[in-house]
């Protein structure tokens, strides 16, 4: 299993869409194929016509908010006594996460096909209410599935779901998180998919989906690279990219224009959630060794028991809350071209505190489990070393848990 240079990581697949010939694929009831293999014909045709990446590219531009901020954490840094530490300011688009990519691209896509409702999952609510926004800019009918319990922890993002338009659709079963509402979710489009488009919230479910959304968040990725290279003049030869994982759209949309470079020069370092100290239960796949299954149409490493049944997770992070990850990171991993670990709840929650305590910064506590590692890590490194963090999403969402966890005091937005 190898990376290969100079192609797009997303079309290093083989004819049956699996990368490294083990992970992903179309494992799909015969209903789908059809509907996934038009979506390959029309995304594929999109991708490469100059008119509709003038089209996503304005989108970007005038209404998500492109480029976001490339900022240095310099009180940060100086607390630490390390490696210099920066974060990409994702959350300051429109919206306040980078789903909202991933969203305009479907909507665009629905446009294009024809259809008039689009369907799509969340977690932590950005995805659902990033879809509800582009829905409700493009002039499109939108269903969220969302896992019950996401939705008890998650009020804020439901609120702005339903205030754009959206149907929120509560999902009841298994542990009513993400991995649910995705199921859910694909069940209807089977039923649907006539006149419905589907959005999957990230790097996951069949081939097609994976290239539509690692190809939309790789915008994230072009803008860093700008920026570095207006900053620095160069890429610096000590650079690492630390992302939390949790589906894995936002870590491969921050690493993929840097694909190419040697690990030695620029590191990908992957934070997945490792739940309550006290619990068993965690969302790192890729971390605590988990064996290869099929989940949501796609091989992947998957969290579960020795008879091969998927287990439930548990993490403060919505968003990372899910049994699965994408197949792109699962090969990676087997490539050893990224790296990847976990933070617990409390090591994130500890780290959004010192984070906005010194820095004007309220990341969520997704990106939180990154901003955890990265500090830790960032004490043994020099002052060459370059660190950056994708602040991926804001915390309003998580204003609730916040105050819950650590008081009234941390769950003051101005």
């Amino acid at each position: 299993m190898k990376l290969k240079k100079n192609i797009a990581l997303i079309d290093q697949h083989n004819k049956y869409g699996m990368w490294g010939n083990k992970f992903g694929g179309n494992f799909v009831p015969e209903t789908l194929k059809k509907p996934i293999h038009d979506l390959e014909i029309l995304f594929n045709k999109l991708r490469n016509d100059k008119k509709f990446i003038q089209e996503r590219d304005d989108y970007f531009k005038n209404w998500v908010g492109s480029p976001t901020r490339f900022v240095h954490l310099n009180n940060l840094t100086n607390h630490i006594c390390g490696a210099q530490i920066w974060a990409k300011v994702v959350s300051d688009a429109n919206g306040g996460a980078h789903k909202i990519y991933n969203a305009t691209v479907h909507c665009l896509l629905a446009k294009k096909a024809g259809k008039k409702f689009i369907v799509g999952d969340t977690g932590a609510g950005y995805a659902g209410k990033m879809l509800s926004m582009a829905a409700k800019k493009f002039g499109l009918k939108c269903k969220i599935f969302m896992g019950a319990k996401d939705i008890k922890r998650q009020r804020p993002n439901v609120k702005a779901m339903k205030e754009n338009g959206a149907e929120v659709i509560p999902v009841y079963t298994g542990s009513q998180t993400l991995i649910d509402a995705v199921s859910e979710c694909m069940r209807y489009w089977v039923s649907n998919c006539d006149t419905t488009h589907m959005c999957v919230g990230s790097t996951v479910g069949p081939n097609i989906f994976v290239k539509i959304c690692g190809w939309s968040t790789s915008q994230i990725s072009r803008e860093l690279k700008k920026q570095i290279l207006e900053e620095f003049g160069k890429i610096p030869k000590k650079l690492k990219l630390y992302n939390c994982v949790g589906g894995g759209s936002s870590s491969f949309g921050f690493w993929n224009e840097f694909m190419d470079y040697e690990k030695k020069q620029v590191e990908f370092i992957g934070v997945e959630a490792g739940g309550p100290k006290k619990s068993k239960r965690h969302a790192a796949p890729l971390t605590y060794g988990s064996k290869v299954g099929v989940l949501h149409g796609a091989m992947q490493y998957v969290v579960q028991s020795k008879e091969g049944q998927i287990e439930e997770t548990e993490s403060i992070s919505a968003g990372l809350d899910y049994s699965g990850v994408s197949p792109l990171h699962c090969f990676l991993k087997d490539t050893k071209r990224a790296r990847y670990t976990a933070a617990s709840d409390e090591e994130a929650l500890n780290a959004y505190k010192m984070v906005t305590k010194f820095e004007s910064l309220r990341p969520s506590l997704e990106p939180s489990h990154a901003f955890s590692v990265a500090i830790k890590e960032a004490k043994k490194f020099d002052r060459e070393t370059i660190i950056i963090v994708n602040s991926c999403g804001d915390a309003h969402k998580d204003k609730n848990i916040l105050k819950a966890k650590l008081g009234y005091k941390y769950a003051q937005f101005n």
